[in-house]
């Protein structure tokens, strides 16, 4: 079975999981750097990307998942996971993993109060997608292997690369399975093609 963790150092991950399992995967909450061996895929969950990088650091994952993406193994940065995957972050010298050749900015939408929910037409996943926004950031450019699956208001809110996945909103918290359920599908194909 397809082993997709849930970096669980802060943020919603038993939501993922839950959302990674009604999408046919096994889902495992990931707090000890050996535990990314065992995976096909991970998802960066949101939370708070400064407290978020702070623990990466203290429990040395950062050279760890930066290989894991390297590797070409699958990655789903959601809202504070899309600014850690980020080359570039807006009024920000440095990078968290610079993964993904996005430039984001944070906060974008406005506060906590600021937060909404709104239906996203997603390229090739789904039609009238229920996304729920809180605090979240958005990506401002996207790099020339990246491809556009969703806008809000004109500002990109998810986006592909490859291998890696990036959104602004948190598709666990609704039981819309679509996104994480195509995450799941390019965890599916990678695993096909690493092993060949």
């Amino acid at each position: 079975m397809t082993k997709i963790g849930v970096l669980g150092l802060q943020g919603a991950f038993r939501e993922h999981i839950r959302s990674v399992e009604a999408s046919g995967a096994e889902g495992i909450i990931v707090k000890r750097v050996e535990q990314l061996d065992e995976l096909d895929g991970l998802i960066i969950p949101g939370g708070e990307s400064t407290t978020m990088r702070r623990l990466i650091d203290k429990y040395n994952f950062l050279e760890p998942l930066r290989e894991f993406g390297k590797q070409g193994k699958p990655i789903f940065g959601t809202c504070a996971g899309m600014i850690l995957l980020a080359s570039e972050i807006a009024g920000i010298d440095n990078v968290h993993l610079g993964l993904m050749d996005i430039k984001v900015e944070r906060n974008a939408f406005g506060r906590q109060r600021e937060s909404f929910e709104t239906d996203l037409d997603i390229k090739g996943v789904a039609e009238g997608y229920n996304a729920v926004f809180i605090r979240a950031p958005y990506i401002l450019e996207v790099g020339p292997e990246v491809d556009v699956l969703a806008t809000h208001q004109d500002k990109i809110v998810l986006a592909q690369q490859g291998h890696l996945l990036a959104c602004a909103f948190h598709p666990e918290l609704t039981d819309d399975h679509r996104l994480t359920a195509h995450f799941v599908e390019m965890v599916e194909e990678s695993r096909k093609s690493l092993a060949s």
